[in-house]
């Protein structure tokens, strides 16, 4: 890790903790289809790690049809949709594994994510992840969210320690941007929907956090 000493792990959560992208993006990609267009991953993975402010399937499609629909029911639709997805889902291939390698060295966990409090706490809750974690670091406990740096500025402040002494741990470029610009080191685990991703500049590239761990254990 370039010479740092890591006193902090920051994860990310949507495809670093769970692979949530992957029901998310098909029930968009079904949206599209149902609508005679399709939504390729090199657009779609535009809002990955951010929201719809960085750029927004619902624009896009309006944009492709030239109608504008009604998106509170679609919404709702697309969620059901959603969580059937992620009904059997579990945490990544090497989440425990890393996590409990941190927790032996005494190591602070937390997570950073754009997405509610709700959403990533309830996950946690549900896979019986949330005490490996310190803080939750999410959507609202920062002034903007990625890829700008402010939660990773928040996270870094709440734990005590200097950026530069903390590792993040990201899917998107979205995320790399975001850790990058508060001054953290970058390790990449891209998942099914962001493989195709450029993340040139990253401090590290895996292909699981089992890889991440193995890594870190060198360290």
């Amino acid at each position: 890790m370039k010479g740092m000493e890591c006193l902090g792990v920051f994860f990310d959560f949507d495809g670093v903790l769970v692979d949530t992208e992957g029901p998310i993006y098909e029930a968009w990609l079904e949206t599209f289809r149902g609508e005679g267009q399709e939504l390729p991953l090199e657009i779609y993975t535009r809002c990955i790690g951010s929201d719809f402010d960085t750029w927004s399937p619902k624009r896009y499609l309006e944009e492709l049809t030239g109608r504008v629909f009604d998106w509170n029911r679609m919404d709702e639709e697309r969620q059901v949709k959603i969580m059937a997805g992620l009904e059997e889902q579990g945490p990544m291939v090497g989440v425990v594994e890393f996590l409990e390698e941190l927790r032996e060295r005494g190591v602070p966990v937390v997570v950073v994510s754009s997405s509610s409090h709700g959403w990533v706490d309830g996950w946690l809750d549900r896979l019986g992840l949330a005490g490996f974690f310190q803080e939750t670091i999410c959507r609202g406990d920062a002034a903007r969210i990625k890829p700008a740096p402010d939660l990773y500025v928040e996270a870094a402040v709440r734990l005590g320690l200097e950026p530069g002494n903390c590792l993040a741990i990201e899917d998107s470029r979205n995320g790399m941007i975001a850790a990058h610009g508060a001054g953290m080191q970058v390790w990449i685990v891209p998942n099914r929907v962001t493989s195709g991703l450029d993340f040139t500049g990253a401090d590290g590239v895996f292909q699981s956090l089992t890889g991440a761990c193995e890594a870190f254990r060198s360290f």
